[in-house]
């Protein structure tokens, strides 16, 4: 069975890193575009992530839709640490849908998850809850504000 710990990244800042090391976290996956109509949700996911020591937003820049995130890695963390005081960890831009899809996103979108299902990412800024054994335990539409995953994450939480 595939976990979200079986995978590798590559920080914004290219450094790989494990995402075993978030095992025993509940995790908020994300693909983040720094000029979308969406992109105050960082405001929201950076409180997710200083809310609880047991939960890491984990963010993955993504220029797929409407190209919003033209930037450099560096650009990218600039804008999110300058304008949102982002300190939840940022991977390298990734792609999340097409012949590109980072494997991490192959699994996401390929599993059964509730409330949205299975398939490509909508837009940028979707969100997926994974529970502290590396498991997804839901899958959210861009436009869900990140306080309404705050069931979700307690429930995992408990898990």
């Amino acid at each position: 069975m595939t976990s979200l710990h079986d995978f590798t990244m590559t920080t914004i800042d290219g450094q790989e890193r494990s995402l075993s090391d978030y095992a025993g976290k509940v995790a908020v996956v994300v693909n983040v575009a720094s000029r979308c109509g969406l992109t105050p949700h960082y405001t929201g996911l950076q409180a997710l992530h200083a809310e609880h020591d047991d939960v890491v937003v984990l963010g993955f820049p993504c220029n797929q839709f409407g190209a919003q995130e033209p930037g450099t890695e560096a650009q990218i963390q600039e804008f999110c640490s300058t304008k949102y005081d982002v300190t939840f960890p940022m991977f390298a831009k990734i792609e999340v849908n097409g012949d590109g899809r980072s494997p991490l996103y192959a699994w996401l979108t390929g599993e059964h998850t509730q409330p949205d299902g299975p398939g490509d990412i909508a837009w940028n800024f979707a969100k997926f809850v994974i529970g502290k054994d590396g498991q997804i335990v839901g899958r959210f539409h861009p436009k869900t504000a990140p306080q309404d995953l705050k069931p979700t994450i307690a429930t995992a939480l408990e898990g």
